[in-house]
């Protein structure tokens, strides 16, 4: 071993003389040599140390690998820990992984139950025991007609207020900063022909629920359809006998219910500007008309005191009865639910199942008047927060102490309770509630929409946007202590 050494070191010192001498003569020499002559010379001299210093290689790398093992040596017990880190952070990604998708499938699972629960209509999200009562610094009034507002539509993004009055004037406002956008202009009577809008007093209104039409109908017993983005006028429908009192567009579709003191209930397709069909059953004018997204729209049938579904495709009709009083109001809460109001005072909650009501509130807004002649105040508006568990009411009062009622829907819809109340001077003669909750808007006038039996002159028309704030977690577990 000892002799290979020896005689591989002698070799290099041969090779480095050589080199060396080599080199030199080069150097002496390099000046009346060509340049591509010195580069070919320079790659064999580097060709040269290379491959003499490779006998040096096996014992320097012996040397470094040795130094490197002594570095990064483990025990077993070392091993051993680092291969267990190893496995459990492996565990720990795959249970992540396995906790999003977990939630994912729960949430897409929560939506799909929710969407059968609401298909079926018994859909009824607990959200009343979250709601806490506004400020009255808060509660805005928007003024802008000249007469008493009679009913009103929010957009659905919850960015519009469409509102309509006795004035004969539909105005569109801004909720978020208040502000009227546009202004329809009312027309005096005698001037149809020349005038584009209405000429006599506006008793409802719908929007379509892609927020593309809007319709308005009046005394003069017209219906007029609008584009929402640009109040501009699209058509105008004929048909009916006698003032128009009710209109829903059906959810999903551009299908229009009306209603009308005439007794019967219309079907419209905006679309194809086309009369559909008339539906009649009703004893007594019709003063309210709902629908969601089955093809069947709820009635509130005045002094006939019956409320009534109607199965559009069927041509048929369900009877309820169960208000002493005339029915002036009337909204679904989901599709097997609705919620009705009375002028005895009285409040309804309905299944589309029982002929009679599941729960009744008389005098839901008090009394007023001397004792022994006391008289409820009258329900004029009813409001729904869809599918959830919390409805609205508004009283018309010949006081200007009127308010309007925040209720909370039992479980299974049955039994009504009193959640807090927001005075609101005037007669209450349209109640919404915004899609997200956020806000509940009251079309306020000195009037009755229906008529002029009191005036109220302390009360202002306009719309009062009441903001419906909800306590946090940490709220409701401090209230529970």
């Amino acid at each position: 071993m000892s002799s290979f050494f020896i005689k591989k070191k002698g070799n290099t010192n041969v090779s480095k003389a050589d080199e060396k001498s080599v080199g030199s003569k080069r150097k002496l020499d390099g000046d009346s040599g060509s340049k591509g002559r010195a580069k070919k010379l320079n790659s064999r001299l580097n060709e040269e140390i290379s491959s003499d210093s490779e006998p040096e290689s096996p014992a320097v790398n012996r040397k470094r690998k040795g130094n490197e093992e002594e570095e990064f040596e483990e025990t077993a017990q070392e091993k051993k820990l680092r291969l267990a880190k190893l496995y459990l952070d492996q565990l720990r990604e795959e249970e992540e992984k396995k906790t999003e998708d977990t939630f994912e499938t729960d949430l897409i699972a929560g939506r799909l139950q929710e969407e059968v629960l609401e298909q079926r209509g018994k859909l009824q999200r607990l959200v009343a025991k979250d709601f806490l009562p506004p400020d009255a610094a808060d509660v805005r009034l928007l003024r802008g007609h000249k007469l008493p507002v009679t009913c009103l539509v929010i957009s659905p993004d919850d960015k519009y207020i469409f509102s309509a009055a006795k004035d004969c004037s539909i105005i569109k406002w801004d909720v978020e900063s208040g502000k009227k956008l546009h202004t329809i202009a009312g027309g005096r009577k005698g001037t149809e022909d020349r005038h584009v809008g209405h000429t006599a007093h506006i008793l409802c209104m719908a929007i379509s629920s892609d927020g593309k039409y809007l319709a308005t109908g009046d005394m003069n017993k017209l219906i007029m359809i609008w584009e929402a983005a640009t109040c501009k006028h699209l058509y105008k429908f004929t048909g009916h006998r006698g003032p128009v009192s009710g209109l829903s567009f059906r959810k999903g579709s551009h299908d229009l219910y009306s209603a009308s003191h005439d007794r019967s209930i219309k079907v419209w397709n905006v679309d194809e500007n086309a009369y559909v069909e008339t539906l009649f059953g009703h004893q007594d004018v019709i003063t309210g008309l709902d629908s969601l997204s089955r093809e069947r729209c709820v009635t509130a049938g005045g002094r006939d005191r019956t409320v009534r579904v109607w199965k559009i495709t069927e041509e048929s009709q369900l009877v309820f009865n169960g208000h002493e009083g005339s029915i002036d109001c009337i909204q679904l809460i989901n599709e097997e639910h609705m919620i009705s109001g009375a002028d005895d005072g009285s409040l309804a909650l309905w299944s589309v199942n029982k002929k009679k009501p599941l729960s009744t509130v008389k005098q839901a807004h008090g009394c007023h008047g001397d004792g022994g002649l006391e008289q409820p105040y009258w329900i004029s508006a009813v409001a729904a927060l869809q599918n959830t568990d919390t409805v609205a009411s508004g009283a018309s009062s010949c006081s200007h102490n009127s308010k309007v009622q925040l209720w909370r829907c039992g479980e299974g819809f049955r039994g009504l309770h009193p959640l807090f109340s927001v005075p609101v001077p005037g007669f209450v003669n349209s109640l919404k509630f915004s899609n997200s909750g956020n806000f509940l808007v009251a079309g306020v006038g000195q009037e009755h929409r229906l008529g002029r039996w009191w005036r109220i002159k302390e009360a202002k028309n306009g719309l009062c946007i009441i903001p419906l704030k909800r306590q946090t977690s940490e709220q409701e577990a401090t209230n529970g202590q």
